[in-house]
């Protein structure tokens, strides 16, 4: 008789009084919640108002989660909308179904628009929850784990995945006969457990590289989707369960190929530390401090900054910079060197000009 090193939980539902409580669902808030106080630690780092973060994640989260929904809709719509499928559970995004890819486009645009209204670069949103995303989605994947789904192909090495088979009529819980569960005759590759360990892997590699040289510019985000979508390759190759394919390959894998091109080439053309500009007669006290929305700022190259930079403007570094904006005070340089003098220095990043410039 085979013993699985890893077990597979034979319920992932349970009831407080009529309300089911889900496994699956817990794990996604649960991880929403650790990469949104994570984001939170990155953000006043920076110089961020307090609690900025959830100005975002009320946008980010809804929008994400309807995306990760549509994207799986659009990559597995036999399930709904072919032959013997039920289109009502397309909404029944409790019973699993949420596509990465879909997520994160979907909270990306949700993001853009609480930074067009909180008056922040979505760059800085995007850095700041850089290594915290994929901590979020180690956790989440714990969930596939209470399932008993996304396994990989049969295995015969030490850490192999018991299954459970799940009751179709009694949805949540392992079929059970004699008191017994029903698990499958073979142990299977734990892709959710390699995923994990990748995810924090990326998580701890993005944190460190970006500590160590302030990417900027969202670059700390294409970071984390080159080195996400490079484990997510070798993973999805493994798995089983149903999915659309290509040539006999599974279609996620060509989209991590994309996507990875797509971030390394974002990451190559917007490489160079961020630079910002404000008036050089900002004020390093104010009697009261002024809106977002009342500080202007202008995109210039931080090269060629003594020749393109309008009349009456500096750049200053992107902490200054926010704290400026949340507070109208330009705090003090601190010994730190302009961009303008950095031999290496590239595009500033792009923001708003002021009124009547172009």
């Amino acid at each position: 008789m085979n013993y699985a090193l890893i077990p597979s939980p034979t319920t992932s539902v349970w009831h407080l009084g009529p309300f089911p409580i889900r496994a699956y669902a817990l794990c996604i808030i649960a991880g929403m919640v650790v990469a949104t106080l994570l984001m939170e630690q990155r953000l006043r780092h920076r110089g961020v108002a307090p609690w900025t973060s959830l100005d975002m994640v009320v946008w980010a989260v809804p929008f994400g989660i309807v995306g990760a929904r549509i994207y799986h809709l659009i990559t597995s719509p036999q399930d709904y909308f072919g032959s013997g499928g039920d289109p009502v559970r397309a909404l029944y995004i409790w019973e699993g179904g949420l596509g990465i890819w879909g997520a994160v486009a979907g909270g990306a645009l949700g993001a853009w628009i609480a930074s067009r209204q909180i008056g922040l670069p979505l760059s800085v949103f995007a850095d700041a929850l850089a290594p915290a995303l994929p901590v979020a989605q180690a956790i989440g994947r714990f969930g596939n784990w209470f399932n008993n789904e996304l396994y990989g192909k049969v295995t015969t090495l030490p850490w192999g995945l018991q299954v459970h088979e799940m009751d179709s009529a009694n949805p949540g819980h392992a079929t059970m006969i004699d008191g017994e569960p029903v698990t499958r005759p073979d142990l299977y590759h734990p892709t959710f457990l390699y995923e994990v360990v990748w995810d924090l892997g990326v998580g701890a590699l993005v944190w460190l590289l970006d500590r160590k040289f302030k990417f900027g510019r969202g670059r700390a985000f294409a970071l984390y989707v080159m080195a996400y979508t490079a484990g997510r390759f070798w993973i999805e190759m493994l798995r089983t369960d149903e999915a659309n394919h290509f040539f006999g390959i599974r279609l996620n894998v060509f989209v991590s190929i994309l996507v990875f091109l797509g971030a390394a080439i974002y990451f190559v053309v917007m490489r160079g530390p961020r630079a910002y500009v404000v008036p050089i007669d900002a004020p390093d006290k104010a009697p009261e401090p002024a809106a977002s929305s009342d500080v202007s700022t202008v995109d210039v190259d931080a090269k060629d900054a003594a020749r393109k930079m309008p009349t009456g403007y500096q750049v200053v570094s992107e902490e200054r910079f926010l704290a400026y904006q949340r507070t109208g005070v330009l705090p003090p340089a601190d010994g730190e060197k302009s961009a303008v003098d950095e031999k290496d220095a590239e595009p500033a990043e792009v923001t708003s000009p002021p009124a009547g410039e172009n």
